[in-house]
């Protein structure tokens, strides 16, 4: 089975097109290729296939073979791997993953794609539907006891759930520790995504993330996304930001008139092979 692997900021994942490859159990795939001794190495599998609804679909597992509904830095890559591959000749596409289909604009630069643009969609804010089980109407900045700690946590839906929390200095957080009490903790019944955010100023934010399903990875596009809302909904950002990331920076915008949220950031094709599977 022959396979690319690409990253986007450092969010890495092996890319099957299915259009040509038949996989037919994908959570067992995507727990061995993302195995960084035993396999390729990355954050998860996306397969490549048909829609019936949009250009492409994205169908897209977590390391451990958790099923995912999306992701921004992987629907860039798919976006790249559709063009410089020759499946489409239009820079205006459009994807579907998780059953919602997002608009993406790819930037050509000598005939391949370099940064690709993406609608998003709107952010979720109700408990409910993110879903997060806390009797409020927004969780914006309400303080929760987490792995024997105070923490103030504002919680979006970008097609998956997030609760991002604003900390002064990202670098000195235990992660590793802290991650995994998020993520399986109570109040989120579909486990989490937690985005810790530093405010470096208005325009710039500092982020690491911990990943339901992969632990921490060097970017998350919707966690940068869910980290700009935050960001907003507690006047931190005016709605645009720089988002640094430990593999890379991602451009955010908020236009919250048409309640859209837009990401820019790279795609980068790292290499491609064949699994003897």
């Amino acid at each position: 089975m022959k396979f690319v692997k690409m990253q986007g900021a450092g969010n890495d994942y092996v890319y099957v097109n299915c259009f040509e490859e038949r996989v037919d159990d994908r959570p067992a795939l995507a727990r061995f290729v993302s195995d960084r001794h035993f396999g390729v190495g990355g954050d998860g599998l996306i397969c490549i296939c048909p829609s019936d609804t949009a250009d492409f679909k994205m169908d897209m597992y977590n390391a451990d073979g958790s099923s995912a509904a999306m992701c921004g830095n992987s629907i860039r890559c798919v976006g790249k791997y559709v063009y410089d591959r020759g499946l489409t000749d239009k820079t205006t596409i459009t994807v579907e993953s998780g059953g919602a289909v997002k608009t993406l604009w790819l930037n050509v630069r000598d005939g391949k794609v370099d940064t690709v643009r993406v609608d998003m969609g709107s952010p979720e804010l109700r408990p409910e539907k993110i879903p997060v089980d806390l009797p409020v109407e927004r969780v914006v900045e309400v303080p929760v006891s987490i792995g024997g700690e105070r923490w103030f946590i504002t919680c979006v839906s970008m097609g998956n759930p997030h609760a991002v929390v604003f900390v002064d200095d990202v670098e000195s957080l235990r992660l590793e520790s802290i991650g995994p009490e998020f993520e399986h903790n109570s109040i989120f019944p579909e486990r989490t995504n937690t985005e810790f955010v530093q405010v470096v100023d208005e325009n710039t934010l500092r982020m690491r993330v911990w990943e339901r399903g992969s632990g921490e990875t060097l970017a998350c596009g919707t966690g940068a996304c869910a980290s700009l809302v935050a960001a907003t909904l507690t006047g931190r950002c005016s709605g645009s930001a720089k988002v640094l990331l430990r593999g890379g920076e991602l451009f955010i915008e908020w236009d919250r008139e048409n309640n859209k949220v837009y990401m820019t950031g790279p795609a980068v094709a790292v290499f491609e092979g064949e699994l003897y599977i």
